[in-house]
């Protein structure tokens, strides 16, 4: 029997962009980051360059007739909800997109002008006429270089971003994304922060991220201006979507795609594989409670209860951490949870783990147990690098992010093990570190037996 087909409905978005053989920008990037992002992607190609992580070798532009007949067979035939432009390259195909504009809603201008080496990728004709095409744009979203071609600020900081975004809303410009990713700031203390400025005629927003130590940038604002556009095409309000872009980005640079001999590429999917990973990893913890019960675990739970955490492949947050709603504490027949698995449900070890994870971020596991000379003598039979903590942070609001500094500051490796021997008003604690589910279970376990054979 023929089974029936299930059509499904997703909101259309157009990238009108040169394309990239190296997969890490340009269409390419446009098209994995809007369907990340949950709409369907379609394009334009304005030229076709031979290009990979190390650099690029060849462009091919494409005549405007070959550029007006894609951008036809797509208005004519979906309804579009959103368009990005990337690189467009001469004057000519700047102005030949200026005469959709009034077919391309919510067109989203990332005007790629200038590389990354610093060197202009267009005349000065095609430099001007951008002025027109950003007059019809929802968003305008210039990097530094960007911004002082087209305004003749060079921005050092936030004030000068705002003047900047200002500037393009006067040439018609609904709103202005000035990103802060090349903007260097004159107050050192700003040198760890990535700071990017939205100007719309109402308000002026911020956002910000911590700077990510990595040459794996490439395909970045194509990322950023598809992502946007994506959430867009669903309906998002400019800075709902604008707050979602961004935010995908720096997800996307700190654990950017270690692919081909160059720095590498950001990673476009990012979230959209984060999300996925959620159920796996709550059922992987809820594995890990159920052997913890299985073994009665008794011997290694603290008297604050015992946490088995888990977070998701490329987690930042404590709320991205599976664990036990209320801890497993010990009963008169062994130990168990409170209750069930639950992202969010974890404070101090989530913290701790999260922490963990800017120095090592295949550590996706962990738990808590108790710190006594038994548990700590069993410590020696792991295969791995236990670390001994003693010293107390300042702010308990730092504690467990100082934890894992100073454990990870003195491990010769990443650690398996840190013995936090406790302060004021804390609980000595050892917490168990481990890439998967399975070998945290397995380490734990090994602890447990350890102190029987004592």
């Amino acid at each position: 029997m023929k089974r029936r087909a299930a059509p499904e409905s997703r909101p259309v978005a157009l990238t009108v962009a040169g394309s990239d053989s190296g997969g890490g920008a340009g269409i390419q990037a446009d098209l994995k980051t809007m369907e990340a992002c949950g709409a369907f992607g379609t394009s334009a190609i304005t030229s076709v360059t031979a290009q990979n992580t190390r650099g690029v070798e060849g462009t091919h532009l494409l005549p405007t007739a070959e550029i007006e007949a894609q951008l036809d067979a797509v208005l004519d035939d979906f309804d579009v909800g959103a368009v990005k432009t990337g690189m467009l390259g001469t004057a000519e195909v700047v102005e030949t997109v200026t005469t959709y504009a009034d077919r391309l809603p919510n067109l989203v201008v990332d005007p790629v002008m200038v590389a990354a080496s610093g060197d202009r990728l267009l005349e000065p004709e095609a430099e001007a006429a951008y002025e027109d095409l950003i007059g019809t744009a929802t968003l305008v979203t210039p990097n530094a270089d960007e911004a002082a071609v087209l305004t003749g600020i060079e921005p050092e900081t936030e004030e000068e971003m705002r003047a900047v975004g200002e500037q393009l809303r006067d040439l018609g410009a609904t709103a202005a994304l000035v990103k802060g990713g090349h903007v260097e700031f004159a107050d050192d203390d700003r040198a760890d922060e990535v700071v990017d400025v939205l100007v719309t005629e109402e308000t002026v927003e911020t956002f910000r991220h911590p700077r990510v130590e990595t040459d794996a940038t490439h395909g970045s604002g194509c990322t950023l201006s598809s992502a946007i556009a994506a959430h867009l095409a669903h309906g998002a309000d400019l800075s709902a979507a604008v707050e979602a872009g961004v935010d995908l980005l720096a997800r996307a640079v700190r654990y950017p795609l270690d692919v081909g001999e160059g720095p590498g590429s950001v990673h476009h999917t990012v979230e959209s594989r984060n999300r996925a990973a959620r159920e796996p990893t709550a059922e992987r913890v809820t594995e890990v409670v159920e052997r913890f019960v299985d073994r009665d675990v008794s011997p290694l739970v603290p008297e604050v209860g015992m946490n088995v955490v888990g977070a998701t492949p490329y987690a930042e947050r404590p709320d991205e951490i599976a664990a036990v709603e209320g801890r497993i504490t010990r009963t008169l027949s062994g130990v168990q949870p409170n209750r069930g698995v639950r992202f969010g449900a974890s404070s101090h070890v989530a913290r701790f783990l999260t922490a963990c994870r800017e120095f090592d971020a295949a550590r996706r596991f962990a738990v808590n147990c108790r710190c006594d000379d038994d548990v700590t003598a069993a410590l020696s039979d792991l295969d791995g690098e236990v670390v001994r903590v003693d010293d107390t942070p300042d702010a308990p609001e730092s504690i467990q992010r100082r934890l894992a500094e100073s454990a990870f500051e003195r491990a010769d490796e990443s650690p398996v093990a840190v013995v936090d021997r406790g302060g004021v008003g804390r609980e000595p604690m050892v917490k168990l570190l481990a890439d998967d589910a399975a070998a945290l279970a397995e380490r734990t376990l090994a602890v447990r037996d350890g102190i029987e054979t004592e």
